[in-house]
């Protein structure tokens, strides 16, 4: 790997550029958990125990409001943050600025979402944190184009993919360390990603763009900062597309998971802490221990479509069993089922994606695009999760969980039926 990143890469400016100093990899992963960390803790835990202790009997509908609404600030961000960082000319470089943004923004939304009382409140805080996550993705997804040759991409791209998982275990494990210290629950582990958004941005090469290279912009080219022609760049158009499906599944557990366990096998809120730690832990257990051999082989093979199409049915399986499990052992089954396809499925997501963006000179705009299909999901769920969640429901089962797994289950599939025609990817 090492040998790998001291290869001279292609920037999208066409200029030869060193590869990754040193210690790269390490400050990127803690940046990108880091990230995963600020993003998904409060996702997964603190907001929907922030929630029900200012709201009991409405918590599930603050959650959906104010996880909809942050959602959408961050579907406008990665796309805008993307063609900025590509036309970034200071001497701190393109990418080195959203990092700085993003550790901003996790501190602000961590204070926020700690001080608020109030529906608001909490979709400000949210909003903060979901548009730092959007800023410091876009620079270190960026990187690897940047920095890194297509058939070495493999580890970097895991390593972006298991961010998610691996922050929310991580996170996780501080927060029920702390329990039930609400407050140091929300705020240590948006320090430590804060601190490796930091690392990464003092430590990494990140090569600064002259005036001259700069790609020319007129308003007119405007709408294209959240469009990429389908029609045109149709191989682009089905990864976003199944990307999104995919997510919609990993949303529909990840937004939910708390009031699954504390609804369905009526574990109390003193415990969820522990018990979304646990299972969190059995889903990036299973993540890890497949995602490095997938990216491995993947890129010894050179192919990533049969990778993903395999990731996103093991995916949907593992939903589905979730589904119908009647006790909280045999849900952590279902997620280590659920883990394995995220881990092979994230070992190869990015290095694919990477291989279908139209415009060398819009990498980190067009990356910014794919990331709002992984993000979009976090605000489509939200929406229609309360529709879905009353699907059937009774006075004695009130909120239809299963439904809503199905329905993940289901996009999942379809996700993975959409990578079939993509041509310029093997």
């Amino acid at each position: 790997m090492s040998t790998s990143f001291r290869q001279e890469s292609t920037s999208s400016a066409g200029a030869a550029f060193p590869g990754p100093r040193r210690g790269f990899l390490f400050f990127f992963a803690f940046a990108a958990v880091g990230a995963g960390m600020a993003v998904l803790v409060p996702a997964v835990l603190t907001l929907s125990v922030k929630a029900t202790l200012l709201d009991p009997a409405g918590a599930t509908t603050m959650v959906s409001i104010v996880t909809s609404i942050s959602a959408l600030c961050s579907l406008v961000a990665f796309p805008v943050f993307g063609r900025l960082s590509d036309r970034t000319t200071g001497r701190f470089g393109r990418r080195r600025p959203f990092l700085l943004l993003g550790a901003v923004l996790f501190t602000l939304g961590a204070i926020g979402l700690q001080l608020g009382t109030t529906t608001f409140a909490l979709t400000v805080a949210a909003s903060c944190t979901t548009v730092g996550a959007s800023a410091a993705t876009v620079a270190f997804t960026s990187v690897i184009p940047d920095q890194l040759p297509p058939d070495c991409r493999g580890p970097a791209s895991a390593v972006v993919g298991l961010s998610l998982p691996v922050g929310a275990v991580v996170g996780l494990f501080i927060a029920q360390l702390v329990a039930p210290n609400l407050p140091a629950m929300i705020l240590l582990p948006a320090g430590l990603a804060v601190l490796g958004t930091l690392l990464l941005t003092f430590t990494m090469r990140d090569r600064r763009l002259s005036p001259e290279e700069r790609p020319a912009f007129a308003w007119r080219d405007l709408p294209r900062t959240f469009w990429v022609n389908p029609v045109r760049h149709p191989n682009f158009g089905y990864t976003w597309l199944s990307r999104l499906l995919i997510f919609f599944g990993v949303a529909a557990i990840q937004a939910y998971q708390a009031f699954y366990l504390m609804n369905v096998f009526h574990i109390s809120p003193a415990g969820i802490a522990n018990a979304v730690f646990l299972s969190t832990l059995v889903l990036t257990g299973a993540a890890l221990l497949f995602a490095p051999l997938a990216g491995k082989i993947s890129d010894r093979v050179g192919r990533r479509k049969p990778f993903v199409v395999t990731a996103a049915v093991i995916f949907g399986i593992g939903l589905l069993f979730a589904t119908f499990t009647s006790t909280y052992p045999l849900f952590l089954v279902a997620m280590g089922i659920i883990g394995l396809g995220q881990g092979v499925y994230f070992a190869v997501d990015i290095a694919l994606i990477t291989q279908v963006l139209p415009h060398p000179d819009d990498t980190a705009k067009d990356l910014g695009l794919m990331n709002l299909a992984g993000n979009l999901p976090t605000s489509i769920v939200p929406a229609l999760a309360p529709a879905i969640l009353a699907i059937g429901a009774t006075a004695a089962v009130p909120q239809n969980f299963p439904a809503l797994f199905i329905a993940g289950a289901v996009a999942g599939l379809l996700g993975a039926v959409l990578i079939l025609p993509i041509r310029k990817v093997r």
